[in-house]
């Protein structure tokens, strides 16, 4: 499913996110058909709201396993669409991990991992992480990457 690259936003319908990333660690596993990528993510709640879940933009990614805290989830923990997952009971506080699959030989959309001439490029700028690894992906969240 392709997803509206063109979608406008307003600052009359702004809303804080619910979560923010105070750090994040990825590695990767290159391969031009088939990408591993694995992200380590310390989350921290901003809504006041104890029970929402949590919501990460992630565009055609091959979901491995993810892990909350020390807890392997399984399919009844989460929700996958095709622009998002949802983790659902989520702490204030807690660390996430995740790894993925991604193509980016196939990548012809320009954003996120992609192959020009042989090589490895990427182009995050300002929602294109999603295609990355699944992730709080818009230009208000910072985080510390290594």
């Amino acid at each position: 499913m392709k997803t509206d690259q063109h979608k406008r936003y307003y600052l009359k319908d702004y809303q804080p996110p619910a979560f923010t990333i105070d750090k994040t660690d990825l590695a990767f596993h290159l391969e031009p058909d088939q990408t591993r990528v694995e992200s380590h993510l310390v989350l921290r709640r901003l809504t006041e709201d104890r029970k929402a879940p949590l919501v990460l933009d992630g565009v055609e990614l091959e979901l491995i396993e993810l892990w909350l805290d020390d807890r392997l989830l399984d399919a009844k923990d989460y929700r996958i669409d095709p622009e998002s997952i949802t983790v659902f009971d989520v702490p204030d506080q807690f660390e996430l991990r995740c790894t993925v699959v991604i193509r980016p030989e196939s990548n012809t959309r320009l954003e996120g991992l992609y192959l020009s001439n042989g090589n490895f490029c990427t182009q995050c700028e300002a929602e294109g992480f999603r295609y990355i690894t699944y992730y709080v992906d818009r230009p208000d969240v910072m985080s510390v990457f290594n």
